[in-house]
């Protein structure tokens, strides 16, 4: 299965967060590896969307369409700046 980069959840985040959040740096809770959600491998053909790590592999974000609402668990993705919240 080919992976994509974090581009391909642009769209899911933007519904949950209501904002852009590709540009969003963090670290994986696994390995500590430093990047973008841009950057991460998203896989799409899961029942939603699964980004990992690019250096470990390991999960680190799942995003589910539930009844027209996004779900979402980042909890193997620290987030360190939220482009949200500059300004």
């Amino acid at each position: 299965m080919e992976a994509l980069d974090g581009n391909a959840i642009a769209g899911m985040l933007f519904d949950y967060f209501g904002d852009d959040m590709t540009s969003a740096a963090g670290s994986c809770a696994h390995c500590g590896a430093f990047g973008q959600i841009a950057e991460l491998r998203v896989y799409l053909r899961a029942p939603g969307a699964v980004a990992r790590c690019r250096a470990c592999g390991n999960v680190v974000i799942v995003l589910v369409d539930v009844r027209g609402g996004v779900r979402l668990d980042v909890g193997g993705f620290r987030l360190f700046n939220n482009p949200r919240s500059n300004g």
